[in-house]
This record gives C-alpha cells, structure tokens and sequence, in this order.
C-alpha cells in the first residue's frame, strides 16, 4: 500500500512538474499516464474532464484527487493531490527566491520563448483529442463518421454563445451545455 501511494505520488509528481501552461496542457499527459497505469479508462477519464471543469477549483487538483481516491482512498486522494501540486510550489519559490538572476538570463528567455508555442500546442491537442473522443468515440468512429450528434449540436451551440456573447461567464456556457445535454438526451 504504501509503494502504491508513493508511486501515485511521483506519477502526479512527474505530471505537474514536466507540464506548463496549467491544466489543459497537463491533460495529455494525464490521459496517458492515468490510462497506462491502469487507474482510469480513456472513456473514464474523458468523462472526468468535463465534471472537473464544471466543479470549482484547478483541473490538475480536481484530477489528481479523484484518481487518488478512486484508487486508494483519502490517502490516495492526498498523494496524489500533494504530487501533482509540490513541483510548482517548489518552482515558484525558487523563482521567487532567484527571479532577479534567472529571468534576466538569455537562457530563461529562450526557454519561455520556446514554453508559449508548446503550451498552445498542449492544449490544442488535449481539446481536439476530447471532442474526438466525446463525439466520435474515438478516431475509428471519426473515420466511420460515427458521431454523437447531440453532442456536436451542443459543442456548436456553446461555441457560437461564446462568439456572439465575447464577455459571457464561462459558468453560464457551462448551465446552457448542461441544459442543452438533459433536454438533448432526455428526449433523443
């Protein structure tokens, strides 16, 4: 058991420390690790996506405590919450501490230089790897054009309030994909 919780710990250690740009770049390494460590299932961990951005708090934290605790409990729930938190504390303190020296280097600027496209990339990567998943079941059913059409319908939906409504609250884009959902799958 405790092998297990140290182990759990440097899985989330390893995700919070060699991913930037915050939760949504952390999401394919957590889809692959959490799936390959055989903790959640693709379909599970997709799902969870979407309960933790509609429930407050950091993607990686709401994560990594329902992996923790899926697998071994409360213990589990706080190794791998402390796991994936403690590389950016300990990132940001030793910033903090040698910020003067270290962002001043040209090697610090071409880091963050090359960090910006990267990130982008993260996150473009993990949404579209989601919508495929959510909508089509994965890449045979995209090629199959297997769809969950309600799905696509409501995506279309929240991303067109979102375009129209420039300053709209995300929470309110949340309600209506969640209302949209029940009457959707209520009734087809």
């Amino acid at each position: 058991m405790v092998f297990e919780l140290i182990r759990l710990f440097f899985i989330f250690f390893k995700i919070g420390l060699f991913t930037f740009g915050g939760g949504y770049a952390m999401i394919p390494l957590i889809r692959t690790e959490v799936v390959q460590n055989h903790y959640l299932t693709i379909i599970q961990v997709d799902q969870f996506i979407g309960i933790a951005e509609s429930t407050p708090g950091p993607f990686a934290i709401n994560i990594a405590t329902f992996v923790g605790y899926n697998t071994h409990g409360l213990l589990g729930s706080v190794f791998a919450t402390l796991g994936v938190v403690l590389p950016s504390f300990i990132i940001i303190l030793l910033i903090a501490y040698f910020s003067a020296k270290i962002l001043t280097t040209k090697a610090a600027k071409m880091a963050l230089a090359w960090i910006n496209p990267l990130t982008i990339g993260l996150i473009l990567s993990a949404g579209i790897s989601v919508f495929i998943q959510a909508n089509f079941g994965g890449m045979d059913g995209l090629f199959k054009f297997d769809a969950d059409y309600i799905g696509i319908v409501i995506f279309a939906v929240v991303l067109l309030a979102s375009v129209v409504f420039k300053k709209i609250n995300p929470i309110f884009l949340i309600i209506i994909a969640g209302v949209l959902g029940l009457i959707g799958y209520s009734i087809f």
